[in-house]
């Protein structure tokens, strides 16, 4: 189930309007109609725990594995992190579309690739251009 699925159902089980989670929450009525019909999500982990308080669900059960992978690159390696994970969720979501694999299969083959990603980050951090590092 995607967050947009998610959100939608745990809006509508609550008996909020769009506007109604928007305003508890502290967005905009767009805001919300675009993580339900458009599929995006929030950039701020803080919103998914204000989501999280107003819907009554733990923030883990609103976050997918990517949407996971992506917020922690974000964290870690900053906006650029953030975007090249984005990449490569995408990229990666790309390859399952229609395809035989069960969502088991395609969740361990996404954090198979997910910890690769890590590593390869970690690995690659002596090659960081300087303005790209944070202190330590």
């Amino acid at each position: 189930m995607t967050f947009s699925e998610k959100l939608r159902r745990l809006r509508r089980e609550k008996g909020m309007t769009q506007a109604g989670l928007a305003a508890a929450v502290g967005v905009s009525k767009r805001t919300i109609a675009g993580y339900e019909a458009d599929g995006r999500y929030p950039k701020d982990r803080a919103l998914y725990d204000r989501l999280a308080d107003v819907l009554g669900c733990p923030r883990d059960y609103l976050l997918t594995e990517g949407e996971r992978f992506i917020s922690e690159a974000g964290e870690r390696y900053g906006a650029r992190g953030r975007r090249q994970a984005e990449e490569a969720v995408n990229t990666l979501s790309g390859m399952f579309a229609g395809g035989e694999l069960s969502d088991e299969d395609r969740d361990a083959v996404l954090r198979a690739l997910q910890q690769a990603y890590w590593d390869s980050k970690e690995e690659n951090k002596k090659y960081t251009p300087f303005h790209f590092r944070e202190e330590d």
